[in-house]
C-alpha cells in the first residue's frame, strides 16, 4: 500500500514532480560541475599562472650570510660565489620533481662591446634557452622559453650549443643593430640572432648562451643563480613552519606538500651550498588568485542549490495544498504523523535520487565543457563522487521539502476533508 501511495503520487501530479525535479536537477548539476572544476583546477590554474613566470629563486648559499662588525661590512668584494651547473639535473631528482616545470640558471658577466669604433661596456646575461637536459632515465628540456614565457624575440632563438646571442631591445634601437648583425664582445665576434623584448632590465642587456658567459668569465661550469618553475599549492599557517621544529609524521606532512617552503627545502637539499626561496610577490599572488577563485566556485554552488531547494519548497507546498483531503483521509483513517510524513520523505527520496543522477551526469558534461573552453584541457569527475552528489540532492530536497510536510503533519483531518485549511 505504502509503495502504491507513492507511485499514484507521481502519476497523478506528473507536473509537480517534474517541476521538482527539474530544480534538483538544475541544482545538482551545478554543484557537480563547480565540485569537479574546484578538485581539478588547482594544477590547472597553477600551469595557468606560470605564464607569469618562476615562482622559486635558488641563490649560492654565501650570498645569504652577511658579515658587519659595528656597521662595517666586512664581506670581502667579489662577484660573488657560484653554483655548479653539474648539480642542476638534481633539481628533477626531487620528492616534487614532478611538480617542477622548468628551471632556468642565470651568469650575468661583465662585457666589452666593440661596434663602429666604439667600445661600451655592458652585461652578457648567459643562460639556457631550451636546453636538453638528462636525469636518470628522464630527458627534459628546460630554459628560460619555458620559465620567462613573457619574452619575446623579434628573429630567432639562439641554440644553447651555439655562439648567437639576443640583443635587449633597447640595446639594439640604440646600436641600431638588428638579426643578422655581427658584434664583438671582449673580443669575441658574435652573431645576433634575435633581438629580445622583456619589458624589463634584460632590454638593455645582451643574453646568450650560458657556455659563452662561463667562457668569458673563465668560470667552466659556472652558475650565479637559478629561477625555479614549480606547480604548488598556496601556503598556510602550517606551510610557514619552521622545518626544524618539526619532526616524526609533522615532518613529514610537510615535506610531502607541495608548498612553496618544502619545495624550496627539497631544492637546498638537491643542490650543494645553495639557498632557495619563493619569490613571494609571484608565490602570494598564486595563492590569492586560487583561493578567490575557489572561494567563488563555493558560493556559486551554495546559490545554485540554494535556488533549488526553494524551487522544491515551493513545488511541494502546492503539492501537498492540492492533497490535502488525501492526508486528512489518511489521519481519519488512522495515520499517525510519521505515517504521513514517511510518504511524502519517500518520494522526496525518490526525487533526489533520479534527479541526482541525471545531474551527475548533466554536470560531468558541464564540467569538461568548462575544463575545453576555459583551460584547453579534459576535467574528469570520479565515480566515487556519486555517492556525494546524491546526498546532496537528498539534504537539498528533504530542506525545500521540510515546511511543507511540517504543515502536511499538522492538517486537521476534518477540515482537511471539507476542504478547508
Amino acid at each position: 500500500m505504502f509503495a502504491r501511495i507513492v507511485y499514484e503520487s507521481f502519476r497523478r501530479q506528473k507536473r509537480r514532480k517534474l517541476l521538482a525535479g527539474a530544480a534538483i536537477t538544475l541544482g545538482v548539476t551545478v554543484a557537480t560541475a563547480m565540485i569537479a572544476v574546484a578538485t581539478d583546477v588547482g594544477d590547472k590554474i597553477n600551469r595557468e599562472l606560470r605564464a607569469i613566470g618562476a615562482n622559486l629563486l635558488v641563490t649560492p648559499q654565501e650570498d645569504t650570510l652577511d658579515v658587519e662588525i659595528g656597521g662595517v661590512n666586512l664581506k670581502p668584494p667579489s662577484d660573488g660565489s657560484f653554483l655548479s651547473e653539474a648539480d642542476l639535473p638534481k633539481i628533477k631528482g626531487t620528492f616534487w620533481h614532478n611538480n617542477i616545470t622548468g628551471f632556468a640558471p642565470m651568469l650575468p658577466v661583465n662585457v666589452t662591446l666593440q661596434r663602429d669604433g666604439r667600445t661600451e661596456n655592458l652585461t652578457l646575461l648567459g643562460t639556457y634557452f631550451a636546453k636538453q637536459i638528462s636525469f636518470g632515465k628522464e630527458n627534459f628540456t628546460t630554459g628560460v622559453r619555458s620559465t620567462h614565457p613573457w619574452w619575446k624575440v623579434s628573429g630567432a632563438w639562439p641554440g644553447d650549443s651555439s655562439r648567437d646571442v639576443l640583443l635587449g631591445e633597447r640595446l639594439a634601437a640604440r646600436l641600431s643593430a638588428k638579426s643578422g648583425d655581427e658584434v664583438t664582445l671582449s673580443g669575441r665576434t658574435l652573431q645576433v640572432s634575435g633581438v629580445l623584448s622583456t619589458g624589463a632590465g634584460e632590454d638593455d642587456q645582451i643574453v646568450g648562451p650560458i657556455a659563452l658567459a662561463q667562457e668569458i668569465l673563465d668560470k667552466p661550469g659556472a652558475v650565479r643563480r637559478v629561477y625555479v618553475s614549480a606547480l604548488t599549492k598556496p601556503e598556510d599557517a602550517f606551510a610557514r613552519r619552521d622545518p626544524k621544529s618539526m619532526s616524526g609524521a609533522v615532518y613529514d606532512r610537510w615535506y610531502c606538500s607541495p608548498y612553496p617552503q618544502s619545495i624550496a627545502f627539497q631544492l637546498q637539499e638537491a643542490i650543494p651550498n645553495s639557498h632557495a626561496e619563493q619569490i613571494r610577490q609571484v608565490a602570494q599572488n598564486e595563492g590569492a588568485v586560487l583561493t578567490r577563485i575557489e572561494g567563488l566556485l563555493f558560493l556559486i554552488t551554495l546559490a545554485a542549490l540554494f535556488a533549488s531547494a526553494l524551487a522544491v519548497s515551493a513545488a511541494m507546498a502546492t503539492a501537498i495544498f492540492e492533497r490535502r483531503a488525501e492526508v486528512g483521509l489518511m489521519k481519519a483513517l488512522g495515520a499517525g504523523r510519521f505515517a504521513v510524513a514517511s510518504v511524502f520523505f519517500a518520494e522526496a527520496t525518490l526525487l533526489a535520487s533520479i534527479g541526482g543522477c541525471v545531474g551527475f551526469a548533466a554536470g560531468a558534461l558541464l564540467a569538461r565543457q568548462i575544463g575545453r573552453s576555459i583551460f584547453n584541457s579534459q576535467i574528469t569527475i570520479s565515480p566515487a563522487l556519486l555517492p556525494l552528489i546524491l546526498a546532496i540532492a537528498v539534504i537539498v530536497t528533504f530542506a525545500g521539502s521540510a515546511a511543507a510536510i511540517r504543515s502536511a503533519m499538522r492538517l486537521d483531518p476534518v477540515f482537511a476533508l471539507r476542504g478547508e485549511l
